[in-house]
């Protein structure tokens, strides 16, 4: 995902009418929004097409909505209600793990490596909690909360656990991203998403031992990451694990390592359709660096075998140099005291998450020490003949077996890192 261009029902709002005074009538989202109750999200509206009932169907994921509204209507207090969204949104993200990683029904016909069944899922939860109308009092702060805990438990970020390093285990934390560009074909799904589910709680092989990955996962939109996402997630494991990537979706054919990311915003729209341009906000922005480096072994990774797309060591970036005013294209990287237009991964959440991640990683004195840094996969691609957003399928033998085919070699791509790095 990168500036190569960018960026859920009511389930049954009729199901809660009447349940002991616990919700509201079932109206439209216009007359809500007149009325001054809660409205679904942009993001969260896309839910009621065509393309992700079917996927929610044919993973079998279409139970969760309903499951997850029944239990909120049973909450008497924010605190129930609480617990049964922290309880709900962990049971969603295991759920999607084990689903793609072959644990238990597969649900449907859908391919377990899919990503598309959690995030859809997650909006039809999302809507639920935004939508409710208890018959307790719910402060706005509340419900705030409520969806916080929810998007935090359904990414996996509060389920990271690694063994105890007596083990000997190495630690490795990978990040993905939610599917995007939906308006332009809502069937889209996102690699990095695919890559974060198959590969959580897994080992691989390294010439130091077994080491054990962690993954979580990021929704794309730009006020989450200006709200600190991204830092309150990896802050406290940085310190604790032996290397880190940050992964997303980026060009069509081939892996980009990388070298270098800019602190800027170039104003996409993500998936609510709000954009944002300007220098990234990060806290003690006077001590923001215009460009942050990669320390992954770039050398190793691309001249080794991973798999059948080719992986670059990517060093281009966009700037305005020093004294100028005006964006210049550097294949090589930036100069010194230019200004971030683009890094390497571009100015969308790519390149943002992977600028935050290494800033943090900076700012906690692992510049030297802690191998990590952005990976883009290629762009996941329909087959011949599905590709028209109006008229294709979900999904198409093509289509799995790209994902497949960059689910393993991303997992290869962390091996050659680790037996590059891990001593």
């Amino acid at each position: 995902m990168n500036s190569l261009r960018v960026r859920i029902g009511i389930l049954g709002m009729a199901l809660l009418t009447g349940l002991a005074g616990l919700a509201a009538p079932a109206t439209t989202a216009a007359a809500r929004a007149a009325q001054g109750a809660p409205t679904p999200t942009v993001e969260e509206q896309r839910l009621d097409k065509a393309a992700p009932q079917e996927i929610l169907r044919r993973s079998g994921f279409d139970s969760v909505d309903a499951d997850f509204v029944r239990d909120l209507t049973r909450a008497h207090s924010f605190e129930q209600a609480r617990g049964i969204v922290v309880r709900d949104g962990t049971a969603l993200w295991r759920r999607a793990v084990d689903r793609a990683q072959g644990r238990g029904p597969s649900g449907g016909d859908l391919g377990r490596d899919d990503d598309r069944p959690l995030y859809w899922a997650r909006l039809g939860m999302t809507r639920d909690v935004r939508t409710w109308e208890p018959g307790f009092g719910l402060g706005d702060a509340q419900r705030s909360s409520l969806l916080d805990q929810l998007e935090r438990t359904s990414r996996g970020q509060t389920d990271i656990r690694y063994p105890s390093r007596a083990t000997g285990i190495k630690r490795i934390l990978v990040t993905g991203f939610d599917p995007f560009t939906l308006d332009r074909d809502i069937r889209i799904s996102n690699p990095s998403g695919a890559v974060a589910l198959a590969l959580d709680g897994t080992v691989i092989q390294t010439d130091s031992g077994p080491a054990r990955i962690e993954a979580v996962t990021f929704p794309v939109r730009w006020q989450d990451f200006a709200e600190g996402t991204v830092e309150r997630t990896l802050a406290p494991y940085l310190p604790k694990v032996d290397l880190y990537t940050t992964v997303s979706q980026g060009r069509v054919g081939r892996f980009d390592v990388e070298r270098t990311n800019g602190a800027w915003r170039g104003g996409s729209p993500d998936n609510d359709n709000i954009s944002s341009t300007g220098t990234i906000p990060v806290a003690a922005p006077a001590t923001q660096p215009q460009w942050t480096t990669t320390t992954l072994p770039y050398k190793a990774i691309v001249t080794a075998h991973t798999g059948r797309f080719p992986a670059y060591d990517h060093t281009e970036v966009t700037e305005i140099p020093a004294g100028s005013t005006e964006p210049v294209v550097r294949p090589g990287g930036p100069t010194p005291g230019s200004t971030a237009r683009e890094g390497g991964g571009g100015n969308y959440l790519s390149n943002e998450i992977a600028y935050r991640a290494t800033l943090l990683r900076d700012r906690l004195g692992l510049h030297d020490t802690l191998p990590g840094g952005h990976v883009h996969t290629p762009v996941l691609q329909f087959g011949a003949g599905n590709t028209d957003p109006a008229t294709g399928r979900i999904t198409d033998p093509q289509f799995v077996r790209n994902r497949l085919d960059i689910i393993a070699q991303l997992r290869s791509i962390l091996t050659v890192a680790a037996h590059t790095t891990l001593k």
